[in-house]
């Protein structure tokens, strides 16, 4: 007989930790490899964990609503012979109040950054990768971090310092302000553990709101979804140009052929594969659009990987990534489109489809708008808009001179970093990317 630990999925470069959302199998239980044990959720996707051995579920060592850190052995698998005929174990779950933060494996020394957050400390202070993961989702700045007393050693916040913060702070006791310790000679200054006691709590007022008012929670990805906004216009100093495109090549030539193509190839063609592929024939001239920024270090992204925001039953927007897109003909590109945009309609996408994106195509014409501002998707530097296509009565110039014509334009956007990319890097890919899309084949074939 052996035991086999099944530990919590890594889901993406930038993804430290996974909140159970149900369990599919109890202690005692038989399961097969492959099959679903657990689903779990990031602020990317939701995703089904199978097992990796065949045997019975012996011990469940988290709750549903847990949030737990990559790495951590969420369940053991017993296995072999013995499996068919132990005794199933009792559960290991106890009862705690959710969130539930372990540190089940937890390195201590290596202080976890998430991203885009560098923690700036008082001389040596300290702060684990578990403390400053649950600083991060439980919106706490690092000012707000080093105001925390620590108890644990040489002063530091331990796991039961911040948990004790966050308690506190909904129910609106804010603990006292650390006090620095006596300076021993010849010493360096250190903050001693401050002492909270009655005179130190101060009680907040729930916030009243006046008038005939709904008040809705935001759920768990309305959450991440806001936080996420927030860090990106502090991380990065944004700027948008706009440039006027006249598709009317591009509008004619899909109503031409779409119906062929759908007859030949089983898929719907949009729009979107057709802005991808002109996006892509533009960071390819420049390369700095499909980057990030590292400290002083600028790193070029090579493979091109288009993310596509898309909107999901429930509001929510999550962005799927067409990996390699330079490598896919029209054809290729379509098919990924929808596939992945069903997947995300359908709840189906796998942690894989939401990373490693290098550049961001949000289409708000979608929804009426004629433009827009977007946010840039961090780590990246650029995002792009396209706007609603119109009709519109346009100045047309040919060798016989001047004329108005009705012709199909919109309003494309693009949001950069300008720590990086310049206004004019930013606007000179802007307007490439208006160029092919103007110059668009009419007569190309499918």
């Amino acid at each position: 007989m052996s035991v086999v630990d099944l530990v919590m999925p890594k889901l993406g470069e930038s993804i430290m930790e996974a909140t159970i959302l149900k369990w599919h199998k109890k202690v005692g239980d038989k399961v097969a490899q492959d099959e679903t044990i657990l689903d779990i959720a990031t602020d990317k996707v939701d995703s089904e964990v199978p097992s990796t051995a065949e045997g019975v579920i012996e011990e469940i060592l988290f709750k549903e609503n847990d949030v737990v850190a990559i790495g951590t052995v969420i369940v053991k698998i017993r296995t072999g012979a013995a499996a068919a005929t132990a005794t199933p174990a009792a559960p290991a779950v106890q009862a705690t109040t959710a969130p539930v933060y372990e540190d089940a494996k937890v390195v201590e020394e290596i202080p976890y950054v998430p991203n885009n957050v560098v923690p700036q400390t008082n001389g040596a202070k300290f702060y684990s990768p578990l403390v400053l993961n649950i600083a991060q989702s439980e919106g706490i700045s690092m000012t707000e971090l080093e105001q925390i007393p620590g108890t644990g050693q040489d002063g530091r916040v331990s796991k039961k310092d911040i948990l004790q913060y966050v308690a506190n702070k909904k129910n609106g006791i804010t603990p006292s302000t650390p006090v620095a310790a006596p300076v021993a000679s010849q010493q360096a200054v250190v903050m001693a553990p401050a002492v909270e006691t009655p005179a130190a709590v101060a009680t907040t007022t729930p916030t009243v709101y006046s008038g005939n008012v709904e008040v809705i929670e935001m759920d768990r990805m309305r959450k991440l979804i806001a936080k996420h906004m927030v860090d990106s216009k502090h991380t990065s100093p944004h700027v948008t140009s706009f440039a006027e495109c006249d598709v009317t090549n591009l509008v004619l030539w899909r109503e031409k052929v779409k119906k062929e193509f759908e007859k030949r190839e089983g898929e719907k063609i949009t729009f979107t594969p057709l802005f991808i592929e002109a996006i892509v024939k533009s960071i390819k001239k420049y390369p700095w659009l499909s980057s990030s920024v590292d400290g002083d270090k600028i790193i070029i992204k090579k493979d091109l990987n288009i993310g596509m925001a898309t909107a999901l039953p429930s509001g929510n927007l999550i962005v799927p990534v067409i990996k390699n897109a330079d490598q896919l003909n029209l054809t290729g590109l379509t098919k990924q489109v929808n596939s992945l945009a069903n997947a995300a309609r359908n709840g189906k996408l796998k942690p894989d489809d939401t990373t490693g994106g290098t550049f961001t195509l949000t289409n708000v014409g979608t929804f009426g708008s004629i433009m827009g501002t977007p946010i840039i998707n961090q780590p990246q530097v650029a995002i792009m808009a396209v706007g609603a296509i119109k009709k519109r009565p346009m100045v047309i110039e040919t060798p016989q001179g001047d004329s108005i014509a009705i012709r199909h334009m919109m309003y494309i956007s693009l949001s950069y970093d300008h720590r990086i990319i310049d206004g004019g890097l930013g606007s000179t890919f802007l307007n490439a990317v208006s160029k092919e899309l103007e110059n668009f084949d009419i007569n190309r074939p499918i």
